[in-house]
């Protein structure tokens, strides 16, 4: 892959999840597998399970490192067996350690989207990057060693890609630990759900999302609980929101809900203008995603009886309030959201000019904020 393609199993801004040194708010997940382990409970097949953004893959990766740097408990040297681990630490200067951080270690393959024939990233996992395991396991198999496979995610293997997993799931190679990570399990075909143990991650709490961001060296500057009320848990997201620009974003989107329903149309425009910029793809597909986020608010508002807490953005709870007062009006916009979230993707999905498609939604919600009153 060249020094221009993304990492598809790394979120833009943030270390590598080999390179995370701390796991912070998933000890339940950790225990759960160090058990498994001590009790010579320890499956074949492992798969990761929550939001996209919670750990899931510095999980997989420090489970690995665990793995690898660990001596089987068969392996009782020449004073016996060691105590059973703790934790999955491992010292930073170990071999295994500095042969992971450099993609250099034998006993672990990792598996994400690969290059096609014209140098671009696929859209899936195909068959042949499984296939390749076949390779990794008789360069492995000499010396006896523990073996790791990272998948990452298994939710993009195409339906060839899955199936030749599925015969490894079956089969599984002698010492082999798969870890599959999934960010929508129900995708995945059932008989590799079956073949797994999971390991299901939560999203952070407001606490362990702040000492979180701090390990990816992201600066936050206020707006804490703006970014937690989006954020919803995932440090990924957060990462994403910050880099973005999704804060002033959201705050632009609420503030132009707030003129409903008569639209302040020169902010629209100008909303719709920021997905049309150069290079902007990014910032247009978290738009949409916000947009989801603030249809789904308003939902819920008119639901409950009061707007969602902390808010996410300045004056969201009027806002939201006004425009979402009763269950009547939850289900209006409970339905008007599944609407536009499948006309923008659609419209994602033909390629239609990303401000048209911005604006086309934002006069949607206006018609609808004014059939609603």
């Amino acid at each position: 892959m060249s020094d221009h393609t993304p990492s598809p199993d790394q979120a833009p801004g943030a270390p590598h999840p080999r390179e995370t040194v701390q796991l912070i708010g998933q000890d339940a997940a950790q225990q759960a597998f160090l058990t498994a382990y001590n009790s010579d409970r320890l499956h074949h097949g492992w798969l990761l399970t929550g939001p996209r953004g919670v750990g899931k893959a510095t999980l997989a990766w420090r489970i690995a490192q665990f793995l690898l740097a660990t001596p089987p408990s068969d392996d009782t040297g020449l004073f016996g067996a060691p105590p059973p681990p703790g934790t999955l630490d491992i010292d930073l200067d170990h071999p295994i350690t500095h042969r992971i951080h450099a993609g250099a270690e034998p006993g672990l393959a990792a598996i994400t989207r690969s290059v096609n024939d014209q140098g671009r990233l696929r859209n899936e996992i195909v068959v042949d990057d499984i296939r390749k395991l076949g390779r990794f396991f008789g360069l492995s198999s000499a010396d006896g060693g523990r073996r790791v496979v990272i998948v990452d995610s298994a939710d993009e293997m195409n339906v060839s890609a899955a199936n030749a997993l599925l015969k490894m799931l079956e089969e599984p190679p002698a010492r082999t630990t798969l870890l599959l990570i999934s960010h929508q399990p129900s995708r995945l075909l059932p008989t590799i759900r079956s073949r797994c143990r999971t390991l299901r991650l939560a999203p952070l709490d407001p606490d362990d999302m702040q000492a979180a961001l701090a390990q990816t060296n992201t600066e936050v500057f206020g707006q804490t609980d703006h970014l937690a009320a989006l954020a919803a848990g995932s440090v990924g997201n957060a990462v994403r929101l910050i880099n973005l620009g999704g804060l002033e974003l959201y705050a632009e989107l609420i503030a132009i809900l707030g003129t409903l329903p008569r639209l302040d149309r020169q902010r629209a425009l100008k909303l719709a203008e920021t997905a049309a910029q150069r290079g902007a793809a990014e910032k247009f597909d978290l738009l949409l995603s916000l947009i989801d986020i603030a249809l789904s608010r308003l939902a819920l508002t008119g639901a409950t009886g009061a707007a969602p807490m902390p808010e996410a953005a300045l004056n969201e709870a009027e806002t939201l309030t006004r425009l979402s007062g009763s269950p009547r009006q939850a289900r209006h916009w409970a339905e008007v959201a599944a609407l536009i979230t499948a006309r923008t993707r659609h419209g994602q999905a033909v390629n239609l000019d990303p401000a048209s498609l911005v604006l086309d939604t934002v006069f949607k919600i206006q018609e609808i904020a004014g059939h609603s009153r």
